[in-house]
């Protein structure tokens, strides 16, 4: 047979009480980074800008700002100016006869291509 492992600890209450504090202070340096972790992602969370809308409505210049160009929601060409659109609204617009930005290809990724 083999021999019993040794007590994980020590037996005399001196060697323990240093352990206890030992172990004391390490808790609370794990729970200090923990709570330090909660507060870089909270405030990561609140300045992180806004996901991109599905898709953009591009307007002309003109007075009437009538819709010129359907984009996805990530594409560059779009402008800043480029309003936010759902889905739904985008494939209205492809249906009206707005024009699909030849880069991004809104509508392949909506399936509206005519084969």
């Amino acid at each position: 047979m083999s021999d019993p492992l040794p007590p994980p600890y020590p037996p005399d209450d001196d060697r323990l009480a240093d352990i206890e504090t030992y172990l004391t202070v390490q808790l609370m340096y794990v729970r200090q980074a923990r709570a330090a972790e909660a507060r870089r992602r909270e405030i990561q969370q609140r300045t992180a800008p806004p996901p991109p809308p599905p898709y953009r409505i591009q307007r002309g210049l003109d007075a009437s700002r009538t819709p010129v160009a359907v984009h996805v929601g990530t594409c560059a060409l779009a402008g800043k100016g480029a309003a936010g659109a759902s889905e739904q609204m985008a494939r209205r617009a492809l249906a009206d006869s707005v024009e699909a930005c030849a880069v991004c290809r809104p509508d392949t990724e909506l399936g509206m291509i005519e084969g």
